[in-house]
């Protein structure tokens, strides 16, 4: 679920630079701000950020989703560890019966064939569980950046930040101001959207 992370970093790469500008710009005005989620600019750039962690943390949602895929791969790891054993079975007893002298050339040939055949299907339900794990991930935090877009969007209106941004420890922001920090306000929003989508339900 890493991917989301990645997704939601796009922003800060774009904002880090603005940060800088900030800090090199504004050496002039050392005075502390205490506004709750602002901090003003030269040039009039207003700022924010979410950290990506908490928000995995506290989003519902995300939880959910997060142990089902977790669920899922577990059950496909089970599934193909259990096809692999069976695969080593047949293999040695196939063996003990060629060293006891009792597996015909014939019967050797098609023993060797079907563990063959065994393992394509093994290596083809192992692709196709990972494709399809993968496509899921990858629609549900396609659809969680849809979500967020549009929640960023209604609840910017009134804010007026230029910059929203992700925040995630050993990403490409080094330092955040906690009061630029709106995490846990999109958070609840967040939440209160997933409850009402299952209310629907």
């Amino acid at each position: 679920m890493k991917t989301i992370s990645t997704v939601l970093s796009v922003l800060a790469f774009i904002g880090v630079s603005i940060l800088f500008a900030m800090q090199f710009s504004n050496k002039k005005d050392t005075s502390k701000t205490k506004t709750s989620f602002t901090t003003p600019v030269k040039g009039g750039g207003r700022i924010a950020y979410i950290d990506i962690d908490t928000l995995q943390n506290k989003y519902e949602l995300y939880k959910v989703k997060k142990e089902e895929f977790t669920k899922r791969q577990a059950a496909a790891e089970a599934e193909l560890e259990s096809s692999a054993k069976k695969m080593q079975s047949d293999y040695e007893s196939l063996q003990k019966r060629a060293q006891a002298g009792s597996l015909s050339q014939s019967e050797g040939e098609a023993a060797q064939k079907r563990l063959y055949q065994m393992q394509q299907s093994l290596e083809l339900r192992r692709q196709t569980l990972s494709q399809q794990l993968i496509k899921d991930q990858e629609a549900f935090n396609k659809d969680f950046q849809a979500s967020l877009d549009k929640l960023l969007e209604e609840y910017n209106k009134d804010r007026g930040f230029d910059y929203i941004l992700s925040y995630a420890k050993g990403g490409s922001i080094l330092w955040a101001n906690k009061q630029l920090d709106i995490t846990n306000d999109v958070v609840e929003a967040l939440n209160e959207m997933y409850k009402n989508e299952q209310k629907k339900k």
